[in-house]
């Protein structure tokens, strides 16, 4: 009886830590998202929830941001995995599941959706064991312009609106850009997230508004940012035109540039050399106040 006692405790033990790790799914949007056109149930955005054990939390959270060109969402490798890393590093990882064009949605859609998912972070700080100051936005690819639009396009908040969820700013304390699209202008632009973002012939203005790069001030949050050399579908030229304009502005920051690996790896875990952003990416968190150094230093 007492071996029988000791196998269901484990296995409930077992249970219970699988269905821990298990994402909670939050609507963004509790009426249904604004905007044009109609949203389908199917495509309604919503947060997915990873969070750390509790002993090994620290109080930050990251909103991640897949790619897929404003066409479709990476949600595995970009997303997914992105969590689960994050969680070993005592971060609570929010994945953010936002609109594009492949459900006929484009700019400012993907913007409002990501705005509102730093507001919602930021609201349920208390609630979710968050510190409110340290919550960071981390995209690839596409969702690498929608997390750096994030960074330069943001507000304060509204004090006076009926939803208190937009009480809440929509600044983000700390950006990590993984192989991002910047520039909706430059020669190195990706011409298929521009298309799906502002359409084919957009207004000169509005490309220029939505080219990063160029949006960057000193407040723009510090940046760690990776690219790889190889990278034939969005030149690394995007991270080095934005790091560069954090150094005119001031903006403390990393730009790694990697010899090896094609566009979309993710962790890069089989990748030499690349495979190392993660750990270096741990370490500028370090260094940022972000999180604890790693216990085994």
């Amino acid at each position: 009886m007492q071996k029988a006692a000791l196998v269901f405790a484990v296995i409930s033990t077992l249970a219970a830590t699988s269905l821990a790790a298990e994402p909670v799914t939050i609507p963004l949007w509790a009426d249904g998202a604004p905007g044009t056109p109609a949203t389908k149930p199917a495509d309604e955005p919503v947060l997915f929830l990873y969070r750390p054990a509790e002993s090994a939390a620290d109080g930050t959270a990251i909103v991640v941001c897949p790619g897929g060109g404003y066409g479709h969402l990476a949600m595995d490798h970009e997303g997914k995995q992105i969590a689960e890393w994050l969680n070993s590093l005592g971060i609570t990882a929010v994945v953010l599941k936002y609109r594009h064009n492949g459900s006929g949605h484009q700019h400012p859609v993907p913007m409002t959706d990501g705005q509102r998912a730093i507001r919602t972070v930021r609201a349920r700080a208390a609630e979710w064991g968050i510190d409110p100051a340290k919550i960071g936005v981390l995209g690839f690819s596409a969702g690498g312009h929608l997390a750096s639009t994030l960074g330069t396009h943001f507000d304060a908040g509204q004090p006076d609106a009926a939803d208190p969820i937009d009480h809440a700013s929509s600044r983000p304390d700390f950006m990590i850009l993984c192989y991002p699209v910047i520039s909706m202008t430059s020669e190195h632009m990706h011409q298929g997230s521009r298309e799906n973002l502002l359409g084919k012939k957009p207004d000169a203005g509005l490309a220029r508004k939505m080219s990063n790069e160029l949006q960057v001030t000193a407040d723009t949050p510090p940046t760690f940012l990776w690219h790889t050399d190889a990278d034939t579908v969005v030149p690394v030229e995007n991270s080095v035109a934005f790091y560069l304009a954090m150094q005119q502005a001031g903006v403390p920051g990393e730009l790694h540039v990697f010899q090896n690996g094609h566009h979309g790896l993710g962790l890069a875990r089989d990748v030499p050399g690349t495979s190392a952003w993660p750990d270096l990416c741990r370490q500028w968190l370090e260094v940022r106040g972000l999180i604890e150094p790693a216990r085994d230093e």
